[in-house]
């Protein structure tokens, strides 16, 4: 049994929460929402309400980290529209509460997106090139996390994340003059994501184990985006995608043979 924090129970954190205690974990997971309180104390889940930003906190975060051996943060950065943040300014503000509690094991859930789209192959040992300012502030944070000397980190860098209520053709479907029809895919299942995390978490106990790697975490299957979404509307019964066939396709293909070998995991979700 192991004493876990979530920082963030939310689309990935929440079901992620409730897996880690099926095993007989103790979790105390964090939320910014007062609503969700409830939610979390009636799955089993030491609720917390935290609101962390670049300049300040609010919440109990010394008692949310009490005696963890392992803080997952899964607080994506949230930089779209009007409400942006300074991502990396949060993650600076979160570091002494690390340093100054039990942790001595993160797990810093970042994306694919620290890697730039001029389609070649990736893996790991990819120097990373982000061409947006999430995947910037991303690989910052990953920096700055896995440079402490107080504990260590691993990195998961998921690519688009699907689920059961969860999927980009609900998105495109009827849209036209899509962008990059030939770029391969490279998505991962909401199962797929927790089996991966609780892997690193069990392989963690073992003296041998690298705690402060770097994973590049998609599925195996990396049809092209026309292709894929294409056959995925038709299979849902929405309206077909059209693409812009008149631009080069620019893209990147992600390596999961790390995850698979270094881990040796098996996606449970190979075919999205």
């Amino acid at each position: 049994m192991k004493k876990i924090s979530i920082l963030g129970c939310g689309w990935l954190g929440l079901p992620l929460a409730i897996s880690l205690l099926q095993k007989g974990n103790l979790i105390s997971g964090s939320t910014t929402s007062e609503n969700k309180i409830p939610m979390l104390h009636n799955a089993g889940i030491t609720p917390f309400l935290i609101c962390l930003s670049e300049d300040k906190f609010e919440g109990e975060m010394n008692s949310f980290l009490n005696n963890s051996e392992i803080l997952i943060i899964d607080i994506p950065p949230k930089l779209r529209g009007n409400a942006t943040e300074h991502f990396v300014g949060k993650i600076q503000n979160l570091i002494p509460f690390i340093e100054n509690s039990s942790v001595k094991k993160v797990l810093f859930v970042s994306s694919t997106s620290v890697y730039a789209d001029n389609n070649t192959p990736v893996k790991e040992d990819t120097i990373p090139n982000p061409d947006t300012e999430s995947g910037k502030q991303l690989l910052e944070a990953e920096q700055l996390l896995q440079s402490n000397e107080k504990f260590e980190t691993a990195v998961i860098r998921f690519g688009g994340l699907i689920g059961a209520d969860r999927h980009p053709i609900k998105f495109l479907s009827g849209k036209t003059d899509i962008e990059n029809p030939e770029a391969p895919i490279n998505l991962i299942h909401l199962d797929d994501c927790i089996g991966i995390i609780e892997k690193i978490i069990q392989q963690g106990q073992n003296d041998n184990f690298n705690w402060n790697e770097t994973f590049n975490a998609v599925a195996p299957f990396h049809p092209t985006r026309k292709e894929y979404y294409t056959q995925k509307a038709i299979e849902l019964n929405l309206a077909l995608p059209h693409f812009n066939e008149n631009k080069p396709s620019i893209g990147k293909l992600i390596s999961c043979e790390k995850v698979e070998h270094i881990l040796g995991y098996s996606f449970s979700k190979s075919k999205l």
